[in-house]
């Protein structure tokens, strides 16, 4: 299963590995506990940001999430916030109204939109949570996704405001993601069946690991990794029944991935196979 960091925050295991070695994670569990109680707001959120932003990490945020010319996050803007204390203010501000949510999505600051989004996985994951603020998150989710636009911030909110939310629905809007010239609306296909999976449903998994099979992008092959990775902790013997079709033609990226709990032997079989791919 990847690992998640903390728990229910939606990271690959290998992305939430480098985000801590990056020194990007942090926690600061007394600081969050201050919010409590304090208004609701996108200014105040954003106040708070400004009050814990660290000019020294800019560069290093800058290049861990790609945001040169011709980047995948190419013009995001950071200020420096550890990713483990964006967490704890979100937190510490459950409750937002949607349109303050949506206004901090609009910003330019990654910081702020990562906070938006965790709120709405936090609320999301919560099982006393109305049907009526799901809907809310699921729509403004789908509506903003043009601010959803690097792979943490799909990671940390699709899985529940998205795949919890159809789970007992018609999943066709996943499959219309899947097929998006975007490649943030694609990674949210994949990674929302991560919900299913959990729930013994790979079904789904598969079909939109096929329809990415050919995606030329790299951050989408990570992600079909991972979520076939997991899809081998639930039934392993459908993995292997997808590699042994898939394996010589599948991106070598998403196939290293999905076979990292295989042992050695059973790993230099499928490489064997997808080395004509590279």
């Amino acid at each position: 299963m990847a690992a998640l960091t903390p728990r229910g925050i939606s990271f690959g295991r290998l992305e939430g590995n480098a985000l801590r070695r990056a020194g990007l994670m942090g926690h600061d569990a007394a600081m969050a506990q201050q919010q409590h109680g304090a208004e609701l707001t996108a200014a105040s959120f954003l106040d708070r940001l400004t009050e814990l932003a660290d000019p020294a990490q800019v560069a290093q945020f800058a290049r861990y999430f790609k945001t040169g010319s011709g980047e995948y996050g190419e013009g995001d803007t950071f200020i420096g916030v550890r990713m483990g204390t964006v967490f704890d203010l979100a937190r510490a501000s459950i409750g937002m109204p949607v349109g303050e949510l949506e206004k901090l999505l609009e910003s330019e600051i990654h910081e702020a939109r990562a906070g938006a989004l965790t709120i709405m996985n936090e609320e999301a994951k919560k099982k006393r949570t109305p049907d009526a603020r799901r809907t809310d998150l699921f729509d403004l989710y789908l509506r903003r996704h043009d601010r959803i636009n690097n792979w943490d911030l799909v990671d940390v909110a699709c899985r529940y405001v998205i795949g919890a939310y159809v789970f007992e629905k018609p999943r066709d809007v996943l499959y219309e993601l899947a097929k998006s010239p975007n490649l943030w609306q694609r990674r949210t296909a994949i990674v929302s069946t991560w919900y299913f999976i959990r729930a013994g449903q790979t079904d789904d998994a598969i079909a939109i690991s096929e329809l990415l099979l050919d995606d030329r992008e790299d951050l989408i092959h990570k992600a079909t990794g991972w979520m076939l990775r997991y899809l081998g902790d639930v039934d392993r013997a459908r993995l292997i029944a997808f590699l042994d079709e898939h394996a010589s033609t599948m991106p070598r990226t998403a196939l290293r991935y999905s076979i990292e709990k295989f042992s050695p032997e059973e790993r230099a079989h499928y490489l064997g196979l997808g080395r004509a791919k590279g």
